[in-house]
């Protein structure tokens, strides 16, 4: 009898497009049997919290909560130059300087939030909702900033907003690596051989969609708050890269930085996100 696999993804285009070869049986399973939900990113970090997934996609910022009970797969990760949240406004020229202001992040435990904490500490009130929600609210003036993420960094333009910082820029300039926004993160409790053989079929999944994106637009849109294929593999470009096949010597790098970042400023654990040495 296989083994049944728990696994949560998100709905982002990055993920329906590494995930798409195996949503839709085009790889070997390789003996396992998945049950997949496709959940908001912050629904992923709370329900992996509870222990509700075996593999689960997980933005870094809560994986390194969870760092004793998980290891990172070596593929699947979103992580690169360019790709970080970007800090929006209402109104052009305002910057966040005061407790007045409200700021709209997209989960306690994103690394969106995380990195807003590490680069604007105590500057206004923080209100997480759901990431869709965030240039809607914008745009009809409920709320003065917001940490965009998705799709929103291709489109905010168009609703009117302001630009106020590139967090992910800001994160290379200080630290010189690739900022590490989230992972396919695996429980140690399923044991190395079934945690290889997970790595194995997601990383068959990842090669089946690169070999032609377009085989996947299907999966995307089927998800996606933007339908327009354009959006939806210009989202893939920037996301979906080599680190994202292998997080490699870099990938490990950057995630160290992140965990050491984190806990100096008071927000992780201390502990160092393992990547898992299998497949």
């Amino acid at each position: 009898m296989s083994r049944t696999i728990r696994l949560g993804i998100s709905t982002c285009p990055n993920d329906t497009f590494a995930f798409h070869g195996l949503l839709t049986r085009a790889v070997d399973w390789r003996g396992l049997d998945f049950e997949v939900e496709l959940l908001d990113i912050e629904a992923l970090n709370e329900r992996m919290g509870r222990g509700e997934f075996d593999v689960c996609k997980l933005s870094f910022a809560a994986a390194l909560g969870l760092a004793r009970e998980i290891v990172v797969l070596p593929s699947g990760s979103a992580l690169g130059f360019g790709v970080g949240p970007l800090l929006l406004a209402a109104r052009a020229g305002t910057r966040p300087t005061g407790p007045g202001q409200l700021t709209l992040c997209p989960g306690e435990q994103t690394t969106a939030t995380l990195l807003f904490s590490l680069f604007h500490p105590g500057t206004t009130r923080i209100e997480q909702v759901v990431f869709s929600e965030i240039m809607p609210r914008l745009a009809a003036g409920t709320a003065d900033f917001g940490v965009c993420i998705h799709e929103g960094r291709f489109t905010w333009q168009a609703s009117g907003l302001a630009l106020v910082e590139d967090l992910g820029s800001r994160w290379e300039t200080e630290t010189g690596s690739p900022l590490p926004l989230g992972g396919i993160v695996a429980a140690r409790q399923l044991g190395g051989e079934t945690i290889a053989a997970v790595q194995g079929v997601i990383r068959d999944s990842l090669e089946l969609a690169v070999s032609d994106p377009r085989v996947a637009l299907p999966t995307m849109r089927a998800h996606a708050q933007e339908f327009d294929d354009g959006v939806l593999l210009q989202h893939v470009d920037l996301y979906v890269n080599d680190w994202t096949l292998d997080l490699g010597e870099v990938g490990r790098h950057a995630l160290d930085q992140f965990s050491a970042r984190a806990s100096a400023a008071g927000l992780g654990t201390g502990e160092r996100l393992e990547v898992f040495a299998g497949e």
